[in-house]
């Protein structure tokens, strides 16, 4: 049996090529823009932990961040609450979908911060007095992540904040358990524009590899966020990044991951690298379905599986 393959020449491209013979799962149709996205649209891109970034192709083809804006959003709510976050949302996985209308018992509190109602409370954390201070603190954390300037698109901000109707729900929810502090609609609309972050998949590795790398980007060697806080976030990526098949994700993968309806899949390998996969037909749990096999694959070839890396003595 041969070892595992050198990220460095790992050829992305025949992933993809591969990749594009799977054509099942559904596009997103939650809002007009994630609709229209083209689903043959398939890159793959890895940020290893010396700066270097490799793409295949269409991996420069820019796309809303959507849910894998959470574990930074979470990043940032710890910074930012000097580590307070952690009593006001639970870390435990739930089962359920990633818009249950559903809290803890007994404390009011979302179950986690990669569920929706995790990241309306954990966006209403961010250092600002008013939500366009949240969102000026939100976009220049990402772009720290990213090692580059950020946009939003301003079409899916809009849509996402009126067509929420489940987020809306979960924030007045909150709001009425006392968890929440910020208006309703405030946490919603920050929430809707973080999402609205444009990305690729060369950006999102990056943003991916500076959780692996303990909060420091690779490409700008800018610490980002404090170890511990990466840490915290790449375990709750572990146990509930891929929603209601966390479980299975981290049998099969074992890779820390988050997926998001756009069809992205962004992963950390503690140490080791970052990685991002963009293809916009879902499976029923709302994970991209080529993603998960280049997940899979790469996570083979690279031994990047957390719980099964072969020793090279």
């Amino acid at each position: 049996m041969s070892g595992p393959r050198d990220p460095r020449t790992y050829d992305l491209d025949a992933l993809r090529e591969d990749l594009l013979q799977h054509d099942d799962g559904q596009v997103n149709d939650s809002i007009p823009e994630l609709a229209e996205a083209d689903p043959d649209l398939c890159a793959i891109a890895l940020a290893l932990a010396d700066g270097t970034v490799r793409a295949s192709t269409q991996a420069d083809v820019p796309f809303s961040v959507q849910s894998a804006v959470k574990p930074f959003l979470f990043a940032l709510a710890l910074c930012d609450t000097g580590g307070d976050a952690l009593d006001r949302i639970g870390i435990e996985p739930t089962g359920e979908a990633f818009d249950a209308i559903k809290l803890e018992s007994g404390t009011g509190r979302p179950p986690n911060p990669m569920v929706n109602a995790g990241a309306l409370l954990t966006a209403s954390l961010v250092d600002g007095d008013t939500a366009a201070d949240r969102d000026e603190r939100i976009l220049r954390g990402l772009s720290a992540f990213a090692g580059k300037p950020l946009e939003v698109d301003e079409d899916v901000a809009h849509n996402e904040h009126l067509l929420g109707d489940r987020n809306h729900a979960l924030a007045h929810l909150m709001r009425a358990e006392g968890t929440l502090q910020a208006s309703a609609d405030d946490a919603v609309a920050v929430y809707a524009r973080a999402c609205a972050v444009l990305v690729d998949a060369r950006t999102l590795a990056v943003m991916g590899a500076t959780l692996a790398c303990g909060g420091v980007n690779p490409l700008t060697g800018e610490r980002v966020v404090p170890r511990e806080v990466a840490r915290d976030v790449v375990s709750v990526m572990a146990t509930c990044g891929v929603y209601d098949g966390s479980g299975r994700w981290m049998r099969r993968v074992g890779v820390p991951a988050k997926s998001s309806v756009s069809g992205a899949i962004v992963l950390s390998a503690p140490g080791v690298l970052g990685a991002a996969v963009i293809s916009p037909p879902l499976d029923e749990q709302g994970t991209s379905v080529r993603g998960a096999l280049a997940a899979e694959r790469m996570s083979a070839d690279l031994d990047l599986h957390v719980f099964g890396r072969a020793s090279h003595h």
